[in-house]
Protein backbone atom coordinates (compact mmCIF):
# COMPACT_ATOMS: atom_id res chain seq x y z
CA UNK A 1 0.00 0.00 0.00
CA UNK A 2 0.98 3.48 -0.22
CA UNK A 3 0.62 5.84 2.93
CA UNK A 4 -0.31 9.25 2.01
CA UNK A 5 1.22 12.18 4.51
CA UNK A 6 1.25 15.43 4.67
CA UNK A 7 4.29 17.37 6.75
CA UNK A 8 5.60 20.37 6.66
CA UNK A 9 8.87 21.84 4.52
CA UNK A 10 11.32 19.89 6.86
CA UNK A 11 14.69 19.14 5.28
CA UNK A 12 15.14 15.72 6.44
CA UNK A 13 12.11 14.71 4.58
CA UNK A 14 13.05 16.03 0.91
CA UNK A 15 14.36 12.35 0.01
CA UNK A 16 11.05 10.98 0.76
CA UNK A 17 9.09 13.56 -0.85
CA UNK A 18 11.29 13.35 -3.87
CA UNK A 19 10.84 9.41 -3.91
CA UNK A 20 14.79 8.97 -3.50
CA UNK A 21 13.79 6.74 -0.62
CA UNK A 22 10.38 4.90 0.40
CA UNK A 23 9.05 5.52 -3.46
CA UNK A 24 7.05 2.25 -3.09
CA UNK A 25 5.56 2.78 0.38
CA UNK A 26 5.09 6.53 1.40
CA UNK A 27 3.75 9.05 -0.58
CA UNK A 28 4.60 13.07 1.05
CA UNK A 29 2.56 16.26 0.28
CA UNK A 30 4.88 18.67 2.40
CA UNK A 31 2.75 21.93 3.56
CA UNK A 32 2.86 25.21 5.10
CA UNK A 33 1.11 24.66 7.46
CA UNK A 34 0.66 21.53 10.00
CA UNK A 35 -2.27 19.44 8.72
CA UNK A 36 -5.15 18.62 11.08
CA UNK A 37 -5.47 15.23 11.52
CA UNK A 38 -8.67 14.85 13.19
CA UNK A 39 -10.57 16.66 10.61
CA UNK A 40 -8.79 16.84 7.32
CA UNK A 41 -9.53 13.15 5.85
CA UNK A 42 -7.12 13.30 2.69
CA UNK A 43 -4.38 12.34 4.49
CA UNK A 44 -3.66 8.85 6.11
CA UNK A 45 -1.45 10.73 8.62
CA UNK A 46 1.33 13.48 8.97
CA UNK A 47 2.63 15.58 11.31
CA UNK A 48 0.77 16.83 14.40
CA UNK A 49 1.24 19.01 18.04
CA UNK A 50 2.15 16.36 20.38
CA UNK A 51 0.80 18.39 23.01
CA UNK A 52 -2.55 17.93 20.79
CA UNK A 53 -2.28 14.44 20.47
CA UNK A 54 -1.37 13.38 24.21
CA UNK A 55 -3.96 15.38 25.15
CA UNK A 56 -6.65 13.89 22.77
CA UNK A 57 -5.17 10.27 23.58
CA UNK A 58 -5.47 11.27 27.55
CA UNK A 59 -9.08 12.34 26.58
CA UNK A 60 -9.88 8.66 24.97
CA UNK A 61 -9.64 9.78 21.82
CA UNK A 62 -7.93 6.93 19.67
CA UNK A 63 -8.69 7.68 16.32
CA UNK A 64 -4.71 9.20 15.65
CA UNK A 65 -1.93 6.62 16.59
CA UNK A 66 1.61 8.35 16.85
CA UNK A 67 4.88 6.90 15.63
CA UNK A 68 8.07 7.51 17.49
CA UNK A 69 9.70 9.86 14.82
CA UNK A 70 9.58 13.28 16.49
CA UNK A 71 9.43 15.32 13.00
CA UNK A 72 10.32 18.97 15.30
CA UNK A 73 12.34 19.43 17.47
CA UNK A 74 14.11 22.36 18.75
CA UNK A 75 15.71 24.27 22.12
CA UNK A 76 13.34 27.01 23.40
CA UNK A 77 15.38 28.90 25.25
CA UNK A 78 16.61 31.25 21.78
CA UNK A 79 12.42 31.40 21.95
CA UNK A 80 11.99 34.20 24.62
CA UNK A 81 12.81 37.48 23.16
CA UNK A 82 12.77 41.13 24.99
CA UNK A 83 13.23 44.63 24.29
CA UNK A 84 17.28 45.02 23.44
CA UNK A 85 17.08 47.60 26.42
CA UNK A 86 15.89 44.66 29.04
CA UNK A 87 18.09 44.30 31.90
CA UNK A 88 16.52 40.72 31.86
CA UNK A 89 19.02 37.99 30.83
CA UNK A 90 17.65 34.73 31.80
CA UNK A 91 14.27 32.85 32.18
CA UNK A 92 14.77 33.73 36.66
CA UNK A 93 14.17 37.24 36.14
CA UNK A 94 10.52 36.65 34.44
CA UNK A 95 8.81 36.03 37.47
CA UNK A 96 5.85 38.40 37.89
CA UNK A 97 6.66 39.37 34.45
CA UNK A 98 4.38 40.36 31.58
CA UNK A 99 4.87 37.42 28.94
CA UNK A 100 2.78 37.34 25.73
CA UNK A 101 2.97 34.03 23.80
CA UNK A 102 1.33 32.74 20.53
CA UNK A 103 -0.70 29.59 21.97
CA UNK A 104 -1.08 28.94 25.56
CA UNK A 105 -1.47 24.79 24.53
CA UNK A 106 1.01 24.45 21.86
CA UNK A 107 3.85 21.92 22.79
CA UNK A 108 6.54 24.42 21.76
CA UNK A 109 4.94 26.89 24.69
CA UNK A 110 4.42 23.87 26.57
CA UNK A 111 8.62 23.49 26.18
CA UNK A 112 9.12 27.29 26.86
CA UNK A 113 7.63 27.61 30.00
CA UNK A 114 9.57 24.15 31.49
CA UNK A 115 12.19 26.71 31.01
CA UNK A 116 11.04 29.33 33.19
CA UNK A 117 9.74 26.35 35.42
CA UNK A 118 13.32 25.19 35.93
CA UNK A 119 14.12 28.73 36.98
CA UNK A 120 11.63 28.22 39.55
CA UNK A 121 9.06 30.40 38.07
CA UNK A 122 5.53 28.39 37.81
CA UNK A 123 2.21 29.66 35.50
CA UNK A 124 0.98 31.46 38.38
CA UNK A 125 3.93 33.44 38.50
CA UNK A 126 3.85 35.39 35.29
CA UNK A 127 0.73 37.19 33.95
CA UNK A 128 0.20 35.60 30.38
CA UNK A 129 -1.22 37.24 27.39
CA UNK A 130 -2.18 34.56 24.21
CA UNK A 131 -1.96 36.56 20.69
CA UNK A 132 -0.90 36.94 17.43
CA UNK A 133 2.93 37.62 16.37
CA UNK A 134 2.36 40.17 14.27
CA UNK A 135 -0.27 42.11 12.35
CA UNK A 136 0.45 39.57 9.52
CA UNK A 137 -0.85 36.85 11.76
CA UNK A 138 -4.33 35.61 12.00
CA UNK A 139 -6.75 36.44 15.28
CA UNK A 140 -7.90 33.15 16.11
CA UNK A 141 -8.47 31.72 19.58
CA UNK A 142 -4.93 30.44 20.96
CA UNK A 143 -5.96 28.99 24.07
CA UNK A 144 -8.11 26.21 23.24
CA UNK A 145 -10.47 24.54 24.85
CA UNK A 146 -8.41 24.26 28.34
CA UNK A 147 -8.72 26.16 31.30
CA UNK A 148 -6.58 28.75 32.62
CA UNK A 149 -6.23 30.76 35.51
CA UNK A 150 -7.43 34.40 36.00
CA UNK A 151 -3.94 35.88 34.47
CA UNK A 152 -4.10 34.22 31.00
CA UNK A 153 -6.04 36.06 28.59
CA UNK A 154 -6.24 37.43 25.09
CA UNK A 155 -4.33 40.51 24.18
CA UNK A 156 -6.94 43.39 23.70
CA UNK A 157 -8.90 42.91 20.21
CA UNK A 158 -6.13 40.51 19.21
CA UNK A 159 -3.16 43.13 20.12
CA UNK A 160 0.08 42.11 17.86
CA UNK A 161 2.63 41.16 20.96
CA UNK A 162 5.34 42.41 19.54
CA UNK A 163 3.55 46.10 19.10
CA UNK A 164 2.71 44.92 23.18
CA UNK A 165 6.53 44.30 23.67
CA UNK A 166 7.83 47.24 21.48
CA UNK A 167 5.26 49.62 23.60
CA UNK A 168 6.61 48.24 26.97
CA UNK A 169 3.17 46.57 27.66
CA UNK A 170 4.61 43.54 27.58
CA UNK A 171 8.49 42.59 29.30
CA UNK A 172 9.03 38.98 27.11
CA UNK A 173 7.25 37.26 24.50
CA UNK A 174 7.50 33.78 23.65
CA UNK A 175 7.08 33.03 19.80
CA UNK A 176 9.52 29.70 17.79
CA UNK A 177 9.52 32.55 14.89
CA UNK A 178 11.00 35.68 15.07
CA UNK A 179 9.53 38.83 13.79
CA UNK A 180 10.16 40.61 10.27
CA UNK A 181 13.80 42.60 11.07
CA UNK A 182 14.66 40.98 14.47
CA UNK A 183 18.07 39.37 13.19
CA UNK A 184 18.71 43.35 11.82
CA UNK A 185 21.84 45.32 12.92
CA UNK A 186 20.32 47.40 15.58
CA UNK A 187 17.35 45.58 15.96
CA UNK A 188 15.17 46.85 19.08
CA UNK A 189 14.54 43.39 19.99
CA UNK A 190 16.80 40.80 21.55
CA UNK A 191 16.63 36.77 22.89
CA UNK A 192 16.32 36.90 26.07
CA UNK A 193 19.58 34.79 26.87
CA UNK A 194 22.53 36.51 25.66
CA UNK A 195 24.23 33.05 24.39
CA UNK A 196 21.50 30.74 23.42
CA UNK A 197 23.44 28.16 22.42
CA UNK A 198 25.39 27.92 25.52
CA UNK A 199 22.33 27.91 27.65
CA UNK A 200 20.53 25.42 24.91
CA UNK A 201 23.90 23.19 25.27
CA UNK A 202 23.87 23.61 29.07
CA UNK A 203 20.51 22.05 28.80
CA UNK A 204 21.17 19.15 26.69
CA UNK A 205 23.60 17.93 29.51
CA UNK A 206 21.36 18.18 32.37
CA UNK A 207 17.96 16.41 30.48
CA UNK A 208 19.60 14.27 27.68
CA UNK A 209 17.57 15.43 24.63
CA UNK A 210 16.02 17.58 22.50
CA UNK A 211 12.43 18.83 23.09
CA UNK A 212 10.15 17.11 20.50
CA UNK A 213 7.10 19.68 19.16
CA UNK A 214 5.87 17.99 16.77
CA UNK A 215 5.20 13.22 15.66
CA UNK A 216 4.12 11.88 12.76
CA UNK A 217 1.11 10.32 13.10
CA UNK A 218 -1.48 7.69 11.55
CA UNK A 219 -4.96 7.30 11.18
CA UNK A 220 -5.75 4.38 13.44
CA UNK A 221 -7.24 2.24 10.64
CA UNK A 222 -4.38 2.32 8.66
CA UNK A 223 -2.54 1.22 11.10
CA UNK A 224 -5.18 -1.67 12.04
CA UNK A 225 -5.33 -3.27 8.63
CA UNK A 226 -1.35 -3.41 7.70
CA UNK A 227 0.19 -3.38 11.22
CA UNK A 228 3.60 -4.03 9.54
CA UNK A 229 3.57 -0.37 7.83
CA UNK A 230 4.60 0.97 11.65
CA UNK A 231 8.03 -0.11 11.26
CA UNK A 232 8.51 0.26 7.27
CA UNK A 233 7.20 3.88 7.45
CA UNK A 234 9.71 4.97 10.45
CA UNK A 235 12.50 2.69 8.62
CA UNK A 236 11.53 5.15 5.61
CA UNK A 237 11.57 8.25 7.52
CA UNK A 238 15.12 7.04 9.15
CA UNK A 239 16.52 6.29 5.82
CA UNK A 240 15.32 10.31 4.52
CA UNK A 241 16.92 11.53 7.62
CA UNK A 242 19.88 9.82 7.17
CA UNK A 243 20.13 11.24 3.45
CA UNK A 244 19.26 14.35 3.90
CA UNK A 245 22.17 14.90 6.14
CA UNK A 246 24.75 13.22 4.38
CA UNK A 247 23.70 15.34 1.10
CA UNK A 248 23.90 18.64 3.59
CA UNK A 249 27.58 17.23 4.99
CA UNK A 250 29.06 17.47 1.37
CA UNK A 251 27.18 20.53 -0.52
CA UNK A 252 27.45 22.55 2.91
CA UNK A 253 25.05 25.13 1.43
CA UNK A 254 22.83 26.45 4.74
CA UNK A 255 25.65 28.17 6.41
CA UNK A 256 28.99 29.16 5.29
CA UNK A 257 29.83 28.02 8.72
CA UNK A 258 28.04 24.61 7.97
CA UNK A 259 31.47 22.55 9.26
CA UNK A 260 32.04 24.34 12.34
CA UNK A 261 27.82 24.20 13.82
CA UNK A 262 27.95 20.40 13.26
CA UNK A 263 31.15 19.94 14.76
CA UNK A 264 29.46 21.85 17.92
CA UNK A 265 26.20 20.05 17.54
CA UNK A 266 28.65 17.12 17.49
CA UNK A 267 30.38 17.76 20.49
CA UNK A 268 27.38 18.22 22.40
CA UNK A 269 24.65 15.82 21.05
CA UNK A 270 26.35 13.41 19.54
CA UNK A 271 26.09 12.38 15.29
CA UNK A 272 22.26 12.29 15.83
CA UNK A 273 19.82 15.03 17.09
CA UNK A 274 16.59 13.90 15.08
CA UNK A 275 17.13 10.46 17.44
CA UNK A 276 13.96 8.03 15.94
CA UNK A 277 12.27 5.26 17.79
CA UNK A 278 10.43 4.93 20.85
CA UNK A 279 13.47 3.79 23.49
CA UNK A 280 15.54 7.00 22.13
CA UNK A 281 12.72 8.97 23.45
CA UNK A 282 11.72 7.62 26.88
CA UNK A 283 12.82 10.29 29.07
CA UNK A 284 11.80 13.09 26.58
CA UNK A 285 7.86 12.09 26.51
CA UNK A 286 8.09 11.03 30.59
CA UNK A 287 8.99 15.32 31.25
CA UNK A 288 6.87 16.60 28.56
CA UNK A 289 3.56 14.85 30.29
CA UNK A 290 5.21 16.07 33.37
CA UNK A 291 4.86 19.50 31.83
CA UNK A 292 1.78 19.02 30.65
CA UNK A 293 0.70 18.19 34.04
CA UNK A 294 2.04 20.46 35.62
CA UNK A 295 0.78 23.33 33.60
CA UNK A 296 -2.88 22.03 34.39
CA UNK A 297 -3.03 20.82 30.38
CA UNK A 298 -3.22 16.73 31.62
CA UNK A 299 -4.80 15.56 34.76
CA UNK A 300 -1.85 12.52 34.45
CA UNK A 301 0.27 10.90 32.42
CA UNK A 302 -0.51 8.81 29.26
CA UNK A 303 1.21 5.49 29.66
CA UNK A 304 3.98 5.46 27.03
CA UNK A 305 2.30 2.15 25.85
CA UNK A 306 -0.58 3.79 24.78
CA UNK A 307 1.12 6.87 23.18
CA UNK A 308 2.76 4.67 20.84
CA UNK A 309 1.40 1.44 20.56
CA UNK A 310 3.94 0.41 17.74
CA UNK A 311 6.60 0.73 19.89
CA UNK A 312 9.10 0.39 16.79
CA UNK A 313 12.67 1.04 16.60
CA UNK A 314 14.73 2.35 13.48
CA UNK A 315 16.55 -1.02 11.88
CA UNK A 316 20.38 -0.96 12.28
CA UNK A 317 22.47 -1.32 9.27
CA UNK A 318 23.09 -4.84 9.00
CA UNK A 319 19.21 -5.38 9.69
CA UNK A 320 18.12 -3.49 6.56
CA UNK A 321 21.19 -5.18 4.62
CA UNK A 322 19.28 -8.79 5.48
Amino acid sequence: MTVHLGVRHWDHVIPLALGDVGADLVKIDRLDATPDLWHDTGFDGGETSFSRYVRARSSGDERIIALPVFLMRGFRHRCIIVRSDSEAVDASALRGARIGLTGWADSGNVWTRAVLREAGIGVDDADWQVGPLTTNHPVVDRIGNVTVGDNVRHTADGAPLVDLLRAGQLDAVMTPFMPPGFHALGSDLRTLYPDNRQAEADYYRRHGYIPGIHVLALRAEVLRDNPDVAQQVVTAFDAAKRLSRARRDKLVDITPWHNEEIGFATRVVGADWLPYGVSADRVMVRDFQTELVEQRLLTAPVPQADLFPYPVEPLTEEEIAS
